[in-house]
């Protein structure tokens, strides 16, 4: 070092030093929060994971459908598939689920909470799906909480798998910005190759690698996930070809469109696209009692607003009769309303409701055809 900058005259060479030892820190401990696990290993991670808690992953059931299972082995995993028929939301807000038990014999009513809860993994989790999950912790953590939900949500350990493609056509995960991992998961696996990189997001995520002994990941292998990262840049592509920033305007000047006719008059009113979604959490709660006309139980049902009788209040005025103002009404809970609310879109770009809509309803092309009349 110069006698000049000794007195203190030009400090760039410490500057320098300083900014290269916080980088070389930042890169060292970033390193610290990935593993890899070789693809050959993958039975054995799946077998030890199995022993502490029941695994559910995605499964072939053939004609190119798939559903979350229990699974015991890696070999039964479909590691390659387009979103489950199912989101991985049936084990947060299971489709039927007994809420209490209640008892009229005595002289006051008794009734009894019930929660079932088991320790569970969901392995192998879109970021689409990952999403979804974000958007029910935000609707379920509102007051009045539902803590049926946040404490099944605490026994739940999530496993995410990034897509390095497209799962199919029906998907509009960029349009979203959910094709890259943004948190909600404890461990999430990258494919590079012969390997996964994993990154490890939490306290119970970081138990679990360490103590199944897995390598941390080197530059080599964080260089592979940067260069996978990079690709996805060009392989995905906004696929409506619609600014996402000009949506909520749009939709603001949506609401009498025709195209909500449109579709209206497609729609046959199943349900189908409400019930494979990620984010749809409405339900209805019934009575149920038993043949002693004393004893009996409360449950929750998946219901939605795409039932004729979903809107109908007492004295039969329904708000939403026409299956066009139902249709409009589930666009704006995913493109308007939660904009407004949690100021995130909860639509997940999953393409579920494209591919189950027995009317062949496109989500991609309502979009389209909405924007095309604000142009």
């Amino acid at each position: 070092m110069s006698k000049e900058n000794a007195g203190g005259g030009d400090f760039s060479g410490e500057i320098n030093i300083i900014f290269l030892q916080h980088a070389l820190i930042h890169k060292r401990r970033s390193q610290v929060n990935y593993h890899i696990l070789m693809k050959g290993e993958l039975d054995v991670f799946i077998k030890k994971l199995s022993k502490k808690m029941k695994v559910c992953a995605p499964v072939a059931k053939g004609h190119n459908s798939f559903a979350f299972e229990e699974v015991t082995s890696a070999d039964e995993i479909a590691m390659e598939y387009i979103p489950t028929i199912l989101p991985p939301k049936k084990y947060f807000m299971p489709p039927r689920e007994k809420m209490l038990d209640f008892d009229l014999t005595g002289e006051k009513p008794q009734d009894k909470a019930v929660l079932e809860a088991e320790k569970l993994a969901v392995f192998a989790v879109h970021t689409c799906d990952l999403a979804g999950i974000q958007c029910l912790n935000m609707v379920f953590s509102e007051k009045p909480r539902d803590y049926n939900y946040l404490l099944r949500k605490e026994n739940i350990f999530i496993v995410g798998l990034e897509c390095n493609k497209y799962c199919d056509s029906n998907a509009s995960c960029a349009l979203v910005g959910n094709h890259y991992p943004n948190g909600g998961y404890d461990l999430f696996f990258t494919d590079i190759g012969d390997k996964y990189v994993i990154h490890v997001n939490t306290q119970k995520g970081e138990e679990l690698v360490e103590g199944m002994g897995l390598a941390k990941a080197s530059s080599a292998d964080l260089a592979a996930l940067d260069k996978v990262r990079e690709g996805k840049k060009h392989a995905f592509q906004n696929e409506i070809g619609v600014d996402p920033k000009k949506l909520p305007e749009i939709f603001a000047k949506g609401m009498e469109s025709k195209v909500w006719h449109d579709v209206g008059a497609r729609c046959v009113s199943c349900g189908n696209c409400t019930n494979v979604c990620p984010t749809c959490y409405c339900f209805d709660m019934a009575d149920t009692i038993n043949l002693d006309m004393k004893t009996g139980s409360r449950n929750r049902t998946w219901d939605s607003c795409q039932f004729e009788t979903f809107a109908t209040v007492a004295g039969g005025e329904n708000f939403r009769e026409e299956r066009a103002h139902r249709q409009r009404h589930r666009f704006y809970r995913k493109f308007k309303y939660p904009l407004d609310k949690f100021y995130r879109s909860f639509c997940t770009g999953c393409g579920r409701c494209t591919r189950t809509c027995m009317a062949k309803i496109n989500l991609k092309d309502t979009l389209k055809a909405l924007a095309a009349e604000h142009k």
